[in-house]
């Protein structure tokens, strides 16, 4: 507390400082443990040194080859995550109104939720091909349950109470959904757009790697294929930046719209 004083920077400055300072010494402890591994393996084909990685990543961005897949891929992520989103959470709100629609569906996404989505990239090739429409079924297909399952967990645990003394008011089922149950979902449909956000990710490296001619994932096959390993791990890089960028936004809409629900609200 003293030196909080002492200094005179608010709080939530105080602390934003200390996360990055903690976070540039995890990175600086990751770079020191690499380059030792790396010296111990003694093949930079196998392991380079960050400092490799770091010249092949800068010459990537330099040229605009990197620039040009990340927005490629980025492109392909925005699209299947508002389709997702689009068909998830109508399905939620759904699935969470009405029992029989729940009954109606529930058995097909419970027969469908556990099959991963680099499952059905064999089938997706005889039926797609190669090119933007394999990647976007599969980021779509992983997003959509993350947003229906969320959407509909929240809209069941509105509190009932609300719900009556609305009905009790004469107020009708549309108003009601929409100006309480949605509000009180909205918490938990957020955490599900985050736990989506992370999970096309993931499938859209690996719809890439297989199923697309650009593209980020297809970057790291291109370059593995031609044994240019520091290539692949500054592509790697990209994706866990662009990956951690994309939580901490839908982190900070989450902590906006909800602020009740996050308890950090202080220190965004």
């Amino acid at each position: 507390m003293a030196r909080a004083a002492d200094s005179g920077a608010p709080p939530g400055r105080q602390w934003r400082q200390s996360t990055v300072l903690l976070y540039l010494r995890s990175l600086l402890a990751l770079a020191i443990i690499w380059s030792l591994i790396a010296l111990w393996v003694g093949n930079h084909v196998i392991l380079p040194q960050p400092t490799s990685v770091a010249y092949e990543l800068f010459r990537l961005i330099a040229s605009g080859e990197m620039l040009v897949h990340a927005a490629v891929s980025l492109w392909r992520l925005a699209l299947s995550y508002a389709l997702a989103a689009l068909i998830g959470i109508p399905l939620g709100l759904l699935m969470g109104l009405w029992p029989w629609a729940s009954d109606l569906l529930d058995p097909v996404v419970e027969i469908l939720r556990p099959i991963s989505g680099i499952a059905w990239i064999p089938l997706a090739l005889f039926i797609f091909g190669i090119g933007n429409e394999l990647p976007i079924f599969i980021i779509t297909y992983v997003a959509l349950f993350p947003f229906l399952l969320n959407t509909m967990a929240g809209v069941r645990a509105t509190d009932r109470t609300l719900v009556r003394a609305a009905r009790t008011m004469g107020v009708d089922q549309r108003t009601i959904v929409r100006h309480v149950m949605i509000p009180s979902a909205l918490p938990q449909i957020l955490t599900g757009a985050r736990i989506a956000g992370g999970a096309a990710w993931m499938s859209l490296v690996a719809a890439e790697l297989i199923g697309a001619p650009s593209g980020l994932g297809f970057a790291i096959e291109w370059y593995r294929q031609l044994l240019m390993t520091p290539k692949v791990i500054a592509v790697i890089v990209v994706i866990s930046l662009l990956g951690y960028l994309t939580d901490r936004g839908l982190r900070w809409l989450q902590q906006r719209l909800t602020p009740w629900s996050t308890g950090i609200g202080a220190n965004p």
